[in-house]
């Protein structure tokens, strides 16, 4: 098996629709798997994929887990040599996962794998190319984690700087987590996603990881996906302070106490003759 999909899905069933046929017609040519993880959905999101979608491995949770436990359950059912992690929220376009993993196979050092994400209006979703969140910039400044990071892109102020830069293929310190491709040897190398990160954080642990381990993160701009629109998270709810915060220390605590042992090489600015991708 060449590529397993994972879904994540919790209530999203019309969204998770429209995702699941457009990755049907990008696998057309591709020895693929879709797998969805439906954790606990209350709406009619099993329903519709036993209906429509037969030959889909549904792995059905009757409690909710977090959002890492539950992407692991669906690596472990995998069997692809590679694992595409999506956003129920994202539509794929056909000829997205050709391109994609046409780069990574010629690209050995990669360990993960990022794309250009649009909105439902044609316009370029910044987070596509990944930055740490501010809160945490300021928690790990203050702690000294920073040193971790400090000659990676990840503090720059520019991180999103730049309109062409969208179209220009770069390494990334950190992975989106809506659409992340992942080398399944590197994830046995590096180990799974880190099931103490609750909703928030999984990312950041894991794409730290790879680099650690002296693979490089890109974010790939010669194709696209489009980004669903969704209701927003409140940033002032019980859950989203818990558990956003609650990794920081998470990831403090993981990497605090072993920071003198930690040697991560530098990663240079992506040089475009050394990777150009030919289409």
């Amino acid at each position: 098996m060449k590529l397993s999909i994972i879904l994540v899905n919790q209530n999203l069933h019309r969204p998770l629709r429209q995702a699941m046929y457009a990755l049907k017609q990008a696998i057309q040519s591709l020895d693929a798997e879709l797998i969805v993880v439906d954790n606990a959905s209350t709406d009619r999101s099993v329903v519709m994929l036993t209906d429509e979608f037969q030959d889909v491995n549904v792995i059905q949770n009757i409690k909710p887990v977090g959002f890492a436990t539950a992407v692991n359950q669906g690596v472990k059912a995998s069997t692809g040599d590679y694992v595409l992690v999506q956003s129920p929220t994202v539509i794929t376009a056909e000829d997205s996962l050709e391109k994609l993993l046409a780069f990574v196979e010629t690209h050995a050092d990669t360990g993960g794998l990022s794309v250009r994400m649009l909105d439902a209006e044609g316009n370029f979703i910044a987070d596509s190319k990944r930055a740490m969140p501010t809160q945490w910039i300021k928690f790990f400044g203050a702690t000294g984690l920073s040193k971790l990071f400090s000659k990676s892109q990840l503090f720059s102020h520019h991180y999103h700087s730049g309109w062409g830069e969208e179209f220009e293929n770069t390494e990334t310190d950190v992975l989106n987590n809506c659409f992340m491709l992942l080398r399944r040897s590197v994830l046995n190398e590096v180990g799974l996603f880190d099931e103490r990160f609750k909703a928030y954080g999984q990312e950041i642990d894991l794409s730290y990881r790879i680099r650690l381990a002296g693979y490089k993160n890109f974010y790939f701009a010669k194709t696209f996906v489009i980004q669903q629109s969704v209701p927003p998270v409140s940033k002032w709810s019980w859950h989203f302070i818990k558990h956003f915060y609650g990794a920081m220390l998470i990831f403090a605590a993981k990497y605090l106490l072993k920071m003198p042992e930690l040697k991560l090489k530098a990663m240079p600015r992506w040089s475009a003759p050394a990777y150009e991708f030919k289409q």
